[in-house]
């Protein structure tokens, strides 16, 4: 396996979107969020130039690559300060799962237009009383004619005010066993019964989160995406591609809150010297680079093995990577105000809204508890406690 080692490819692909980056930085992320605003001009200017597809299928618009090289990009506008939330769920989670699941019609209707930015799909499968446990999800599809007849409600979901349709996973009733099985819908955001709440979050972001109601939401036949049978297969494919692209959010984000501390450290001097020759501030530094930079390894190798094909292997690496990161993150942005110190609870320098943000990362779109449950059954072979 050669994931340690980027491809020419990769490295023109992660400068370029560096370049991109560059030119709106944090400066346009606090401005808009002042403004109450999404991103969209930094969005529509990534889909024009291909960045948002690129792990979409060439057929339909997309750049026939894989989740490695939207890691790459989610990273590299992270590390610019100017993260796109949204690349986690449009192309990564609802993308993924079309392309892989999808009628012709719905590829052809949705793919084009997710690559170049145009349309934009959330994903709803966290629910109030659900959590992680996706077996204890209680949004039901019952059949009505060739319709569906699709309700529930959903919490925590992200950006439902700039989709064009949610991804929802609801439950279909199994007619052999009466058991019910998880499915996946395209419910369009303006259709009858649909209902979203904005949440008051302490969380200062573009993308707002959402609380969903859904009220005997009618849909057509066709809003199913794949096999009624074959949902949770179709559910881990779109989550494995989620933990990946939650790594490049923790890592790109802890970098640029390293290159602040890093810039300040070697301009700020008190008494004789600039305080980065003072071990006590560099080398927790100099440690915080380390831990992002492992952090990126294995998350290039979750990516690899998601892309080559190999779900269950993806599983894993992915589970780990998303850890690694958003541990490396916390202390990334914590040692990088620590490294400011006043002046890193100021306006000025913008590193103390990323002490809340930094946590997104430990919390969503699974906690890190759950993940070392996920290594101590699935790795170690441990036994469960619930």
């Amino acid at each position: 396996m050669t994931t340690h080692i980027e491809s020419e490819e990769h490295k023109a692909l992660r400068s370029a979107v560096a370049a991109l980056g560059k030119r709106y930085g944090r400066e346009y992320l606090t401005r808009t969020i002042a403004e109450g605003k999404p991103l969209t001009e930094l969005w529509s200017e990534a889909g024009k130039l291909g960045y948002l597809g690129v792990n979409l299928p060439e057929e339909y618009g997309g750049g026939g690559g894989g989740i490695a090289e939207l890691s790459i990009v989610l990273e590299e506008l992270g590390a610019a300060g100017s993260p796109l939330l949204m690349l986690v769920v449009s192309p990564a989670i609802c993308g993924t799962i079309i392309s892989r699941f999808g009628t012709e019609d719905q590829k052809s209707r949705w793919l084009p237009a997710l690559a170049d930015g145009t349309r934009l799909m959330a994903f709803g499968i966290t629910e109030p009383d659900a959590g992680s446990n996706s077996h204890r999800i209680t949004t039901t599809a019952r059949r009505d004619g060739t319709d569906w007849l699709l309700t529930g409600r959903k919490v925590f979901i992200s950006g439902v005010d700039m989709a064009d349709a949610v991804l929802i996973v609801g439950r279909t009733e199994d007619a052999r066993t009466g058991r019910l099985k998880p499915c996946l819908f395209i419910v369009p955001t303006d259709a009858e019964g649909f209902q979203k709440h904005p949440i008051d979050m302490e969380l200062n972001a573009a993308e707002k989160q959402f609380e969903l109601v859904l009220d005997d939401v009618r849909l057509p036949a066709d809003a199913l995406v794949g096999d009624e049978d074959a949902g949770l297969l179709q559910l881990f494919a779109g989550l494995n591609p989620e933990r990946i692209m939650t790594a490049a959010f923790a890592i790109g984000m802890g970098r640029y809150a390293l290159s602040k501390a890093i810039e300040y450290a070697r301009d700020r001097t008190v008494w004789k010297a600039p305080i980065g020759a003072h071990q006590a501030i560099a080398h927790p530094l100099a440690q915080a680079h380390i831990d992002l930079e492992l952090a990126r390894l294995m998350m290039q190798k979750a990516a690899h093995l998601y892309d080559a094909g190999d779900d269950i292997g993806a599983g894993e690496a992915a589970n780990m990577a998303k850890y690694a990161a958003g541990e490396a993150c916390v202390k990334a942005v914590d040692q990088a105000v620590h490294t400011l110190g006043g002046n890193g609870l100021t306006r000025e320098f913008g590193l103390a809204s990323l002490i809340t943000a930094a946590r997104v990362a430990r919390i969503a779109p699974v906690s890190r508890e759950m993940i070392l449950n996920y290594v101590s059954h699935q790795t170690l072979g441990l036994p469960k406690s619930y």
